[in-house]
Parts: C-alpha cells; sequence; structure tokens
C-alpha cells in the first residue's frame, strides 16, 4: 500500500458515477455504430472497471499528464480502445466528444488502437495482444530500479517513487506465449507494484473461448509467484451485478499485497447490457446495429434516441478528479520536496534523468582501443564499452536472454536485479541490482525492455543472439512506432559463430531488420567503432537501435596511422575508412566483420594497378540520415563500380551499388564448421571480393 494513493475503502460511489458508467457504454456503442467497424464490447463491460480506475483508484492528474508520481495505466487489450479514450474523455486529459465521435478515422485522437505520443494519456502503443502486459512488466522493474537509484532508503510506500502499474487485458492477451514469459519473470521478480485486471469474459472473435482456451489461469498464475483474486459479476452464471464495491475491495488487497504481483480475474458479460449480443461474439469486434444500440440504451434507463450525450454535470464531476485527490496530491509533494531537499544529489540526477540529458562530459569515459591485427570480437569490446561507462552513466542497465557471457552484456562488480532469495552464486544481487536476468525468454525480453524506456528515466539494453531477434520481432517493430530508444543488443552476427551449425547463424536477419522503419541497425566493424557506436545510439532518443556484434575476433585497425580514418565517421553511418590517390575506380563497401575482407581486396587490385577505396558502412540508417553532399564525399555518384561485402543475403545493398556494382553475399544457410572454413567454401573472400571489384569496374566502363 502506498501513502499517497486515493482511498478506497469505503468506496464513495454516486449517482453521478452511476450515470457517468451509464453514459460511457452508450459512447462506446455510438462511437463503433458512426464509424461502421470497431470493437464495442469489452469498453461497454469494462465500463465500470475501468471507471473505478481512473475515478477512484490510480493516482494520476489530468492537468499534469507526465507527473513523475502518477501511476501507470495500460490496456494491454488494445483493440477495446475505447476503454481508454471514454476514460481520457470523462477525466479531461483532451479528448472531446467530437473525438469519441471520430474514433478510428483519419486524423483524429482515437485511432483504432492506442498509440503513445498521439493521444494524450497513453503511456503505450497496444495492438498486439500480450505486449501491453509483457511491456508493463517492464515498467514495474523500471519502477523499482529508479526508486533504487534515488531513494533506496525509504519506507515501503512512503518513497515519492512509489506508485503502481496497472493493467486490463483480455483472454486474448492470455493466450499469447509473450504474457506467459513476461508473467513468470514478474512473479519471480515479485513486483508488488504490478495490478492486473484479467477481463475474462470468455469471448474472442470465434466466439466462445471454449474451443481453444479452457486452462485454469489463476492457477497458472498462482505457479507463477502472483497473488491471485477472483470477482465474478455474473454471481456463478446465476445473474448479473456489477459490483464495484466487490472490485475496489479486490484492488485493495492487491495494493496490500507487496510482494508478489497480482492478478484480479473478473468474470464479466461482454456488452451487458446488449440485448440480443451480449456474451457473443458478434459484439466483440464490429458494430452492434442500430436497433442493439437503442435496446442496449433503454435497458439502461438512457433516451434510445440520443447519441453522443452525456450529462454535464456528470462531465463536470468526472473532471474534477484530480481535485478529488487534491489532499493526496498534496502529500505527495510534500514528500517529494523533503526528498529533494535531504538528497541533493539524488535530486541532481533525477533532473538530469527527467531531461534526458547525458552528463558532461560522458564520452572521456569511452575506451579507445590499441591497434591490433588479431583484434578482439566486437562483442568483446562492447563489453568493455558498458565496463567503462557504468560509473558515468547510472541510468545504464541491462543484461540478456541467459547469454551473459557471450553477449557481453553484464558489468562488472554491479549486483543483479532480483530478490536477494534468487541470487545466486555467481550473481548476487538485491531488488535494487543492475544487471537484468531475463532467462531465456527473448520474445518477453524485448517487450520488457520497452516497457522500461517508456517507463521514463533509464536507458535498459538487452541481448541475445542475432538469429533470435526473430522471437523478438514484434516489440522490435513496436519500439521503432513509438519512436523509443530501446536498445537491443545482438551478438554472433553471421556465419562467423562457427559451429553450432545453420540454426543458430542468422543470415535474412540483417536485412530483415533494417526493413522495419524507424529501426537502426548498427554493425560496426572493429572494437573502436564499436565504442562510437554505443556513443550515437545512447546520444539519440528518436528510435530504437539494434547493435550487431561479432562473436570471432576483427582487426583492431589503426586509426589515423597507415591511411586509415578516425572511428568517429562512424556516427554518421558510413565513412571512407581508406583511401586511394585520385578518383578511385573502384568503391568497395563493408560492413562489420566483412569491412576486413575490403582492406585486404583493396591491397590484391592496388598489386594490379586498381584503385579501391574502402567504405566502412556501419549503420545505412544512419548513413541515409546525412546531407546529399556527404554521402556524395563518401560515394561519388560519378564512380559507378562499387561492391558491398557482408555475410547476409543481397537484399537491400544493390541500392548502395547501383546497377553496374556487385554484391559479395550469402544466398543460403550456413553449415556446422569452424568461421574461416565457413568463409572460403562460401566464397566470401577477400579474393571474392577483389574479383568482384574487375567485374563490376568492366560493367561501369
Amino acid at each position: 500500500m502506498n501513502a499517497f494513493d486515493p482511498v478506497l475503502k469505503p468506496l464513495e460511489w454516486s449517482e453521478l458515477d452511476e450515470r457517468a458508467v451509464k453514459a460511457i457504454k452508450a459512447l462506446a456503442a455510438d462511437a463503433v455504430e458512426k464509424v461502421g467497424n470497431g470493437h464495442p464490447g469489452t469498453a461497454i463491460s469494462l465500463a465500470p472497471a475501468a471507471y473505478l480506475l481512473f475515478q477512484k483508484a490510480m493516482r494520476h492528474d489530468p492537468s499534469d499528464p507526465e507527473w513523475l508520481g502518477r501511476d501507470r495505466f495500460v490496456l494491454s487489450a488494445g483493440h477495446s480502445s475505447l476503454t481508454i479514450y471514454l476514460q481520457l474523455f470523462l477525466a479531461g486529459y483532451g479528448l472531446e466528444m467530437d473525438d469519441i465521435a471520430a474514433l478510428r478515422t483519419w486524423g483524429s485522437k482515437t485511432p483504432g488502437h492506442p498509440e503513445y505520443r498521439h493521444t494524450t494519456g497513453v503511456e503505450i502503443t497496444t495492438g498486439p495482444l500480450g505486449q501491453g502486459l509483457a511491456s508493463a512488466v517492464g515498467m514495474a522493474m523500471a519502477s523499482r530500479r529508479e526508486r533504487g537509484l534515488l531513494d533506496p532508503a525509504a519506507a515501503p510506500g512512503e518513497s515519492p517513487f512509489d506508485h503502481h502499474v496497472y493493467v486490463i487485458a483480455s483472454d486474448g492477451d492470455l493466450q499469447e506465449g509473450v504474457t506467459s514469459e513476461a508473467s513468470s519473470l514478474a512473479g519471480h521478480q515479485q513486483l508488488g507494484n504490478l495490478i492486473l485486471i484479467w477481463d475474462d469474459n470468455k469471448i474472442s472473435i470465434e466466439d466462445d473461448t471454449n474451443i481453444a482456451f479452457t486452462e485454469d489461469v489463476l492457477k497458472r498464475y498462482e505457479a507463477y509467484g502472483w497473488h491471485t483474486q477472483r470477482v465474478d459479476w455474473t454471481s456463478g452464471g446465476d445473474g448479473y451485478a456489477e459490483d464495484k464495491e466487490l472490485l475496489a475491495a479486490a484492488l485493495d488487497a492487491a495494493k496490500a499485497e507487496t510482494g508478489k504481483p497480482s492478478i484480479i480475474a473478473l468474470r464479466t458479460i461482454i456488452g451487458w447490457p446488449a440485448p440480443t449480443k451480449q456474451n457473443t461474439g458478434g459484439i466483440h469486434g464490429s458494430a452492434m446495429g442500430a436497433d442493439e444500440v437503442k435496446g442496449m440504451k433503454s435497458a439502461l434507463g438512457l433516451d434510445p434516441e440520443a447519441t453522443f450525450a452525456i450529462d454535464p454535470e456528470v462531465l463536470s464531476y468526472t473532471r474534477s478528479v484530480a481535485q478529488r485527490q487534491a489532499t493526496q496530491r498534496q502529500a505527495w509533494e510534500s514528500a517529494f520536496a523533503a526528498w529533494s531537499e535531504k538528497n541533493p544529489q539524488n535530486a541532481a540526477l533525477l533532473a538530469r534523468l527527467r531531461a534526458h540529458e547525458l552528463p558532461e562530459g560522458w564520452t572521456g569515459s569511452l575506451p579507445e582501443f590499441e591497434a591490433s591485427e588479431k583484434g578482439v570480437a566486437t562483442r568483446a569490446a562492447s563489453g568493455k564499452v558498458l565496463n567503462a561507462l557504468a560509473d558515468v552513466l547510472p541510468e545504464l542497465w541491462g543484461g540478456s536472454a541467459d547469454l551473459a557471457g557471450s553477449n557481453n552484456t553484464t558489468m562488472d562488480g554491479v549486483p543483479s536485479f532480483v530478490p536477494t532469495e534468487h541470487a545466486t552464486k555467481k550473481f548476487p544481487g538485491d531488488p535494487y541490482g543492475r544487471t537484468l536476468h531475463f532467462g531465456i525468454r527473448e520474445h518477453g525480453m524485448g517487450s520488457i525492455l520497452n516497457g522500461i524506456v517508456l517507463h521514463g528515466l533509464t536507458r535498459p539494453y538487452g541481448g541475445t543472439f542475432l538469429q533470435f531477434a526473430d522471437y523478438m520481432r514484434a516489440s522490435v517493430r513496436l519500439a521503432s512506432l513509438m519512436g523509443i530508444p530501446t536498445t537491443f543488443v545482438w551478438t554472433h552476427d553471421s556465419i562467423g559463430l562457427g559451429e553450432d551449425g545453420p540454426t543458430h547463424q542468422p543470415v535474412e536477419h540483417l536485412a530483415s531488420l533494417r526493413a522495419i522503419p524507424n529501426l537502426d541497425v548498427v554493425r560496426p566493424a572493429d572494437a573502436n567503432e564499436t565504442a562510437w557506436a554505443w556513443r550515437g545510439i545512447l546520444e539519440n532518443r528518436d528510435n530504437p537501435a539494434g547493435l550487431v556484434l561479432t562473436r570471432q575476433n576483427v582487426p583492431t585497425y589503426p586509426r589515423g596511422t597507415d591511411g586509415f580514418a578516425a572511428a568517429e565517421g562512424t556516427l554518421k553511418g558510413g565513412y571512407t575508412l581508406l583511401d586511394t590517390e585520385g578518383t578511385p575506380d573502384v568503391v568497395l563497401v563493408g560492413t562489420g566483420s566483412e569491412v576486413q575482407l575490403a582492406v585486404e581486396a583493396r591491397e590484391l587490385l592496388a598489386a594490379d594497378g586498381v584503385r579501391a577505396r574502402v567504405v566502412s558502412m556501419p549503420s545505412l540508417e544512419w548513413f541515409n540520415k546525412q546531407d546529399g553532399a556527404y554521402r556524395e564525399s563518401v560515394i561519388p555518384s560519378g564512380v559507378k563500380a562499387r561492391v558491398s561485402v557482408e555475410a547476409g543475403v543481397a537484399q537491400g545493398w544493390r541500392e548502395v551499388v547501383g546497377d553496374a556494382g556487385r554484391i559479395v553475399s550469402l544466398e543460403h544457410y550456413g553449415a556446422s564448421a569452424d568461421y574461416k572454413t565457413l568463409y572460403a567454401e562460401y566464397g566470401i573472400t577477400a579474393e571474392a571480393v577483389a574479383q568482384a571489384a574487375k567485374e563490376s569496374i568492366e560493367a561501369a566502363s
């Protein structure tokens, strides 16, 4: 229980509250009817539950949507977008009746699924089922980490950084595998600040969920380590009463349980009290029909002919929610002021984190790597970068999906983020620790990382093998859609991982990830590019990035000597690594571990009198953001002879090399063998690059 929460016991529920709930049931039907499509049923039956949260249980302030002390709300059942839009309308977050009437139409504030940064009060984009609940686990984890950074000594529930994360989820959310992964981890992490209301209405698009979903969900969640409760508005099937007091009591019990996340199975009848379509799939995802809407309004005691109607007295009351929470807000403000005065250093840290600023001079901590022909794997270089940044960037934290040693994502000497009793000999830790252990849950990891970012103050990263980025694709896409700076670390980036064979060797992955709009794919060529890649990623807050790293060693180039350019060109996505006298005959473009092949090919070509420029292209996305003059200076339009080399499919490189260009690529799966054998057998060699260069020169002439 938190000291600044609104009081739910006794529950104050007046005639105005009842009229408000009836009004938004009707508005949900009206909005879908007007546009002709949508999901009215859940918004109708969940109206009292969502209203109870926004008007009674949650700590929030519509006049200050970014208030640090607010509870978070996640509508995981994003198809029922009206469930949140109607509450934002009632509470006064900027939605008006015209916005409700414009549901799912061009340019409206009320799109088909809630979108982060599109509608004030929406904390996360939800739509793909399961992603909301899984990301809410990340929000709850972030809340605990932030408290540990800023106010670790406060008594439980007494810190201004204590708050809850509320989720409404559907049957569909709990069927998606990602919620199983994330919920399992939430129970293990004992996230007592996470409260889930599961709308147990037993209806999905294919009607009765008994056709595919019959497990005992609460027993499953009990096994995960959750606090479980059931609220049955059907009284076991003998009737129907929207018992707000019973749900409020369950919410109070959930708040009181601070050592476990909580799930409340709320048994509802979808679409109640629609006369003929309630409790059917027909009301789940389509308009009800004019007669059905009128019948429901009559059942509610409303004027069946009135549309988009609400009593001004009701709206005035619901929009006074902040005033009704004024006592709790004032107590929070006093506690926050006292904390700020007592903890000036942490208050300064908080101010920097809220401003999304990096500390002055932080780049001075980035390591510089000495030249070495033997070199180092870029995954190992990344690990050294993270260790170097540990002290200067306390907001940076992360881990991997059970691959800490392989991904090099663990900072040396920092505790793990884990309940003390779950710490191990190898990984000592505490609830406020820094190293994340996602277990073998790549799908859940991606969503959780997004939730941590959305919570607002820290910068998380999570690692796995590049091949397993496939498991994360939904969360990577959503991070890109939302434009949030989630950092995905993907190692073992090619057939260069060797003996594990084709199941673990990514081939099509770089191309498929580059196809995701607004995702930066960054594949550095050596240790120093890796350090600069981290800098570029951390200085950007506009979109996510995938940092793609090698298992095998790659040479560390002698920067600034022997003709090699400085590694800061990494920030531009592509730069001339090695040049030649005059206009080059051919431009050789490589990424990651294949840049060394372009360097070697340049020497082979020079022996034949061919002048070759080597371009390192760690990020096509970053390069394409540069102005035309810069891109022309790196790859001149007048030089038609070009070769790209990357140990993956050719897709995407034709745009770089042009019609006369040649692409050295891999158009099939790999095999189990050491990486040197694989590169030789598949023709990804310096000799192949040199031969492709000669062919391109001939084609361009």
